[in-house]
Order: structure tokens, then C-alpha cells, then sequence
């Protein structure tokens, strides 16, 4: 809550006008988070420009499942272009200083391509499920298949961020003014319902594909290594994919709960009011999944680090021996653990 004094100098500069400070919050907490943003866009570009350039490099990496990859890693960069560094920018400036076109651009794209990213990482899930447990029968993932993906992550986000620019909803600025997304705060029935269903379809639904994906992949895992309890080494696969699973669906909570749970609290309670600080913070937490999502997706994965190490070590060989995941003719879950596309059927 704000004074009277402060809440009347708040109301008269408009957030296209000048700085904020001290009228929404101290000139430290812009400070802080243009920081944060600093950092963000800086590992960002770093880690998403790797998963590109390496995978350009090497064509054992550009198998039809790794293709999602790169299209996270693209909508990535994307978000720390219109994103991140928006926000960077104006963080330190105190306001949005580029306009209220810029702030309905910058709303547009951020969720375009952060709703991209969401999808992606659903469309990951499901590609995994298909090509691992085999649920179609003698199913062969191909090109297709993946251009086929990514084309659903980009016209599914379309869909869903451009009613804001024609009147159902609006994007404007959040929280502390120095950046943009759905008017999620204001209430009404206009901006509710749009928010609702932006929930159901670009929260829900891919939470939903990924649990339901990654709970069939650990359950065939489970079943593969109970039936070679003896191999150390299907054990500790299992093990390591265990993790990488938990990891995945802990970072996607962690990083999209709040923004999810704060736009549906407060578009279901009209009269809730929530600080401006705090109404900012999950719009910046969920820009920084531009940096571990490509860690725990890509870089995790040991045929990738290979070659990564490869380019940094100067040409040496990135695959080895390790060509196949198919051992004394039968094939064990370290292909899954890998990436491979094996079924995790025992021999």
C-alpha cells in the first residue's frame, strides 16, 4: 500500500514518463533487478548460442528429436532479446521509457515466445514418450514428425497472444512499470476470462503432457531395470534419468507457478492488492528458464557435451566409441539417458 502523498505522485506519472522511484519502490530494487537481468541475458545468449552453434556443427546432433531443442533454444533467445534485455534497459532507466508500443510489442513477443518455450518443452515430453515406450506400436519419430512439433509450438502461441492486440485483454505494464504482459491485475471480465483461458491452455494443458509423458517414460524405465537388476550400468541410467526427470518438472513448477498462480489469484479476487515488487517478481523469475532450461535439456545430455568439448578442445573426436546404445545385442535404458530412441523393451 502507498501513502496518500506517494500514491498521488504514483498516479500522476505515468509509467511512458519518467522514473518510478520512490513512488513504487527505491531506486535499490530497480537496481537489483536490472542486475538480475544483466545476468540473464549475458548466460542466456551464452548457453542458447552454444545449443545452436553446436548443433550446426555436428550432424549427429540434428536427429528429428533434437530438433525441439533448437527450437527452444531459439524461442530463448528471442525472449532475452524482447525480454530480458527490454527489461535490463529499463530497469536502470527507472521506467519504460520506450513507449507504449514498444511495451505492447515487448508484451507480444515475450509471450509469444515464452509460451514457445512452454509448448516446447511439452512437445519434448511427448516425442520422448513416443519414441521410447513405443505406446503406437512400431512408430519411427522422423523429420516430419519434429518440423511438424515445432510448427504446432509457434501457431498454438500465435493464436493465444495476439487477442490482446485486438481487444480481448491488453499487454501493459507490470508491477513496477518496466515491463509488459497481460493485464492480468486490472480484473473485469474482459481481461479474467482471457487469462483463464491462457492458463488452461498455455499452463495446464503442456504441465499436463509433460507429467503424464515423463510418469510413462520412468514406469517403463523402472520395468527395464527390474528385469537387469544385475547391470550396474542399467541401474545407474535408470538413476540418472530419474533425475533428470525430477529436475525437469521441478524447474518447469518453479519457474512458471508463480507467474500462473499470481495471474489466476488476482483475476479471480478484483479486490486482492498485491505490492508492486512482488507483482513484478514472477515475470522476471520466468525470463531466467532462458538459461537453465538449455542446462538441464542439452547440456545434461553426454553426446552433446561431447561435442561441445570438442569445439573447445579443438577437434577432438566427440563421439568415441560410443556409437550405439545397444550393448551385447540388447538394448538398456542408457539410450534413454543419452537421448537415444530406442525401445526400453529387454532382450
Amino acid at each position: 500500500m502507498h501513502s496518500p502523498s506517494n500514491k498521488s505522485a504514483y498516479e500522476a506519472l505515468g509509467p511512458f514518463d519518467g522514473p518510478q522511484w520512490p513512488h513504487i519502490a527505491p531506486r535499490s530494487t530497480y537496481m537489483m533487478i536490472a542486475v538480475l537481468m544483466g545476468i540473464v541475458v549475458f548466460l542466456a545468449f551464452i548457453v542458447n548460442g552454444l545449443v545452436i552453434v553446436v548443433t550446426i556443427r555436428y550432424k549427429k546432433l540434428r536427429s528429428p528429436l533434437n530438433y525441439i531443442l533448437v527450437n527452444l533454444s531459439v524461442a530463448n533467445l528471442l525472449v532475452t532479446i524482447f525480454g530480458s534485455s527490454v527489461s535490463f534497459f529499463n530497469n536502470v532507466i527507472g521506467y519504460f521509457k520506450l513507449g507504449k508500443t514498444m511495451c505492447e510489442f515487448e508484451g507480444f513477443m515475450v509471450s509469444l515466445t515464452g509460451i514457445v518455450g512452454l509448448w516446447s518443452l511439452a512437445i519434448l515430453a511427448f516425442e520422448r514418450y513416443l519414441v521410447i515406450c513405443k505406446p503406437m506400436g512400431d512408430f519411427r519419430f522422423q523429420q516430419r514428425h519434429a518440423v511438424l512439433g515445432c510448427t504446432f509450438t509457434w501457431v498454438w502461441s500465435f493464436i493465444w497472444t495476439c487477442p490482446p492486440l485486438f481487444g480481448w485483454c491488453s499487454y501493459v505494464p507490470e508491477g513496477l512499470r518496466t515491463s509488459c504482459g497481460p493485464n492480468w491485475y486490472s480484473g473485469g471480465n474482459n481481461n479474467n476470462s482471457y487469462i483463464m483461458a491462457l492458463f488452461t491452455t498455455c499452463f495446464i494443458m503442456p504441465l499436463s503432457t509433460i507429467i503424464f509423458s515423463y510418469s510413462n517414460l520412468l514406469m517403463a524405465l523402472r520395468a527395464v531395470a527390474a528385469q537387469q537388476k544385475d547391470s550396474e550400468t542399467t541401474q545407474r541410467a535408470e538413476r540418472e534419468v530419474t533425475r533428470m526427470v525430477i529436475a525437469m518438472v521441478l524447474a518447469f513448477l518453479i519457474c512458471w507457478c508463480p507467474y500462473a498462480a499470481f495471474a489466476v489469484v488476482v483475476a479471480s479476487n478484483k479486490d486482492i492488492v498485491i505490492e508492486p515488487t512482488l507483482a513484478s517478481m514472477p515475470s522476471y523469475f520466468s525470463k531466467t528458464a532462458t538459461v537453465y532450461n538449455p542446462v538441464i535439456y542439452v547440456f545434461m545430455n553426454k553426446q552433446f557435451r561431447n561435442c561441445l568439448m570438442s569445439i573447445l578442445c579443438c577437434g577432438r573426436n566427440p563421439f568415441g566409441d560410443d556409437e550405439s546404445s545397444t550393448v551385447s545385442g540388447r538394448t538398456d535404458v542408457t539410450s534413454v539417458s543419452e537421448g537415444g530412441g530406442n525401445k526400453v523393451t529387454p532382450a
